[in-house]
C-alpha cells in the first residue's frame, strides 16, 4: 500500500471521525455520477499480444498501484486517447 503523508493522514482521520461534509450541490453530484457511470461502462472486449517482459512490468506497476493489471492497461489507453497522456 502506498504511504501517505501527514496531510493525507489528517484528512483520513477527519473522515473517519465524520468531520467532513460535502460541498457539492445536488446537480454537481448528479453530473459526477453520470460521468462515473459513462466512464465505467465497458462494453467491448479486445485481445492483444504483449511480450512477457512488458506484461510482467505492467503487472508489477499495477500491483504497486493496488489495481488489477487489466484496469491499469485500460486506464493508460483511456488517458492516451483523451490526450491526458502524451508521447
Amino acid at each position: 500500500m502506498p504511504t501517505i503523508d501527514p496531510f493525507e493522514s489528517e484528512i483520513l482521520e477527519a473522515f473517519d471521525k465524520g468531520q467532513l461534509q460535502s460541498i457539492a450541490t445536488k446537480s454537481e453530484l448528479a453530473k459526477f455520477k453520470a460521468a462515473a457511470r459513462a466512464t465505467g461502462i465497458k462494453d467491448k472486449r479486445v485481445n492483444i499480444r504483449l511480450s512477457a517482459g512488458d506484461l510482467n512490468d505492467i503487472q508489477v506497476k499495477a500491483l504497486e498501484q493496488g489495481m488489477p493489471y487489466q484496469t491499469l492497461i485500460a486506464s493508460v489507453l483511456h488517458k492516451y486517447v483523451t490526450g491526458v497522456l502524451s508521447e
